[in-house]
């Protein structure tokens, strides 16, 4: 499974040339003046995911992107909350979702976080799928 490095941004991508928007933006940027229990949320997601192989982590303008053989989880830091997204062939049934939509014949399935304790084994299990469908 052969990816592409943006040589200016450094993201990575299933595509060569893979259309983006580069940035070089530092992704403690995204949380300046957001309140800490977020910022501890976002550090429980990354450690527990830095076990999933493969996975590459980048930032970009407004979000940080975690990618295996494509984008599968989109984090963007908002005013009191983390807005998690994932995409899934299907609709998962689940109270946790903020949002799901059906997006080009897939679902995007939004989780609203503000702090670590949020993470539990449901929410690890839940994005876990979109990790392994963007596998696929």
């Amino acid at each position: 499974m052969s990816q592409w490095s943006c040589p200016k941004c450094k993201r990575r991508f299933k595509i060569v040339n893979q259309s983006h928007s580069c940035t070089n933006k530092d992704m403690g940027e995204l949380f300046l003046g957001k309140p800490d229990e977020m910022v501890l949320a976002f550090d429980a997601l990354l450690q527990t995911t830095s076990s999933w192989s493969p996975n590459s982590v980048g930032t970009a303008t407004h979000s940080i992107v975690f990618t295996n053989s494509k984008a599968w989880l989109i984090v963007k830091p908002m005013k009191t909350v983390l807005d998690i997204k994932f995409y899934y062939h299907e609709e998962i049934p689940s109270d946790r979702f903020h949002k799901i939509s059906n997006y080009f014949g897939k679902y995007a399935h939004h989780i609203r976080v503000s702090d670590a304790e949020q993470l539990d084994n449901e929410f690890f299990e839940l994005i876990k799928k979109g990790y392994d469908y963007a596998l696929k």
